[in-house]
């Protein structure tokens, strides 16, 4: 896990200071394949948390919907209509619902923690009280 954090910043800095340039074409490009990666590991997170995740199905869902996205943008492009935005509306629509369902389950297993934590101590005040009547 260190690992991965340390790769992310490394990630972010090499992005901000090394020079890459770009025109404004591929730059929607790279938008929508940015979103579609982020709907897959939102999507992935939340598989995760409810104990569904398959790595199959998140490889070939990041591989799929970047392609699919970015060939979208690209024959928007070609006709001259901005169909970019489609592929934009439709996974950040994902991301907000996938984000609002990983907050639920989050709270969901944080409560279920402190009911089973609460159970747990009401047993050992139980067992305790008992000890010492039997003293």
């Amino acid at each position: 896990m260190f690992i991965v954090i340390i790769a992310i910043i490394l990630g972010i800095v090499l992005g901000f200071y090394l020079p890459v340039p770009t025109n404004q074409v591929i730059s929607l490009y790279f938008i929508v394949a940015i979103f579609a990666a982020l709907d897959s590991i939102m999507g992935a997170i939340r598989s995760i948390l409810s104990d569904e995740y398959d790595s199959k199905i998140f490889i070939s869902g990041v591989i799929l919907n970047t392609v699919v996205a970015v060939v979208l943008a690209y024959i928007g492009d070609k006709l001259g209509l901005p169909l970019y935005y489609a592929a934009i509306f439709v996974f950040g629509t994902r991301i907000f619902s996938n984000i609002s369902i990983i907050r639920r389950l989050v709270i969901i297993s944080n409560r279920a923690k402190k009911m089973v934590n609460k159970k747990n101590n009401r047993r050992r005040i139980y067992e305790i009280s008992i000890r010492k009547r039997q003293k």
